[in-house]
């Protein structure tokens, strides 16, 4: 699977403004049903408190609940495997794949085996790997990663999926209706399914108390995918363990409304153990959570439940889509995960935000988010990690802010030279903001000015 040139493609994005236009509001409209969906639960708040509680409760007593989930897990049939890394959760399905010559294997949406990178590596072994997901699989024959948590193609138009499915299924490239864009994946996946050898599922949470996992869809292939095939393999982060039975109905609740402003997803699927005959293994994935577990800043992000709501608030992520970040996690989110794997690589990806704190504010475990976006900003500055344009003008704008009357003396001056300047001053590959926005008109007087005049009379 290629890694899309994230500078590139967000220039493309950010000069098309049809999708631009269909992107923010798409997203916006998730975001303004999410609105409706929680504000007519009283209750709403105090669910958001509970579930911070039970995930950070769960987090801070992790070691004991995954012991407990695995002696369940395995007292129900299944088989318990430990990834510590993404090379070694790659081996592992692997391993259970060829031992039992399986060639095909069909799966549902799972963000986890996105960051393993799992499909290459089985393929390049010589597994077909099939995304069953309509998003997931639109993203894969386009040979590019999710751009979303939860609707991983959002940023593509009907008329991008009509191209694609033209070139892949020999379908009409001018079909603008989605009911048949749907139909005829759901026709190309079906055989799929009845034929593939193994089945893949991820995991939305992970029970310990019963040692079962929980699977949220809207299109039945998670089922399918778990069912079908003899043998069913789920990917589990080591984050999604709740405690109890009982805490399941908190998450359900929450999930889809903050997603995508539904009550519910239409599929809450529950798997303990296999089937007559059949086999089900658990891999229980670490790949640099324990690592987060123990800053002392950013494990908060480890609540995350996957649902999304972060993206769809953003400004920044709904005018430049999600693969304009260059990581599996895209938005909020991303700008305060991907940090923690590679920090030179994703460093830009802090500053990508307005800090507005909306992001915060909808976050259904209370992640602070936008918190974790400075204090990363602050740690990229102390380790030298800031581009060098960034760093001498942050090193001037230090100067400038610390000292009142040269703050003021250098807001008259701005203001006087952005309507004298030539435009090649202002517009050149020194001023990233310039590519796409123009300097505003400066204010006649400033703020202080006029206070000062005010106050005189």
């Amino acid at each position: 699977m290629k890694r899309v040139d994230h500078v590139g493609f967000s220039k493309k994005f950010i000069a098309d403004e049809k999708h631009i236009e269909f992107h923010d509001k798409r997203l916006w409209g998730l975001r303004s049903a999410r609105d409706i969906e929680v504000h007519g639960i009283p209750e709403w708040e105090e669910m958001r408190s509970l579930a911070s509680a039970i995930k950070e409760h769960t987090l801070t007593h992790l070691p004991d609940y995954l012991e407990q989930f695995e002696r369940n897990a395995t007292a129900n049939g299944v088989k318990v495997h430990w990834a510590k890394d993404a090379d070694e959760h790659n081996r592992i399905v692997y391993e259970i794949l060829s031992k039992r010559n399986a060639r095909v294997l069909v799966k549902s949406k799972s963000m986890l085996t996105e960051e393993c990178e799992m499909r290459p590596y089985l393929e390049e072994r010589g597994i077909t790997v099939v995304e069953t997901d309509l998003g997931e699989q639109i993203q894969q024959l386009d040979d590019e990663m999710p751009s979303h948590i939860v609707v991983p193609a959002v940023h593509k138009l009907a008329t991008d999926v009509a191209r694609t499915f033209a070139e892949k299924f020999g379908t009409d490239p001018n079909e603008k209706d989605i009911p048949k864009l749907a139909e005829a994946q759901r026709n190309a996946t079906r055989p799929l399914f009845l034929n593939a050898d193994a089945g893949m599922t991820g995991c939305n949470f992970a029970v310990a108390e019963t040692g079962g996992v929980t699977v949220c869809t809207n299109e039945g292939n998670a089922d399918l995918s778990a069912n079908v095939p003899p043998l069913h393999i789920a990917s589990i982060g080591i984050e999604k363990l709740i405690p109890k039975l009982e805490h399941l109905g908190l998450f359900i609740r929450m999930l889809s409304r903050n997603a995508l402003g539904s009550p519910i997803t239409q599929y809450t699927s529950h798997f303990r153990g296999p089937r007559e005959g059949g086999e089900m293994h658990f891999v229980l994935v670490d790949n640099g959570r324990s690592e987060r577990l123990a800053m002392d800043d950013f494990w908060y992000s480890l609540k995350c439940i996957r649902c999304g709501a972060c993206m769809n608030t953003c400004p920044v992520y709904r005018r430049s889509s999600g693969l304009s970040y260059g990581g599996v996690y895209s938005g909020p989110i991303g700008a305060i995960i991907n940090p923690t794997y590679d920090l030179k690589k994703y460093s830009s990806l802090p500053f990508a935000s307005t800090m507005n704190g909306s992001c915060t504010n909808v976050c259904p475990v209370k992640i602070n988010i936008h918190e974790q976006i400075y204090k990363w900003r602050q740690i990229i500055a102390e380790k030298h990690e800031l581009p060098f344009v960034k760093q001498e003008a942050m090193k001037v704008a230090g100067q400038v802010l610390s000292h009142p009357k040269l703050y003021r003396a250098a807001i008259k001056t701005a203001n006087k030279a952005v309507s004298t300047l030539p435009r090649v001053v202002l517009y050149n590959p020194l001023n990233e903001w310039g590519k796409q926005r123009e300097v505003p008109e400066a204010p006649s007087e400033t703020f202080r000015d006029w206070y000062l005049k005010r106050n005189k009379k």
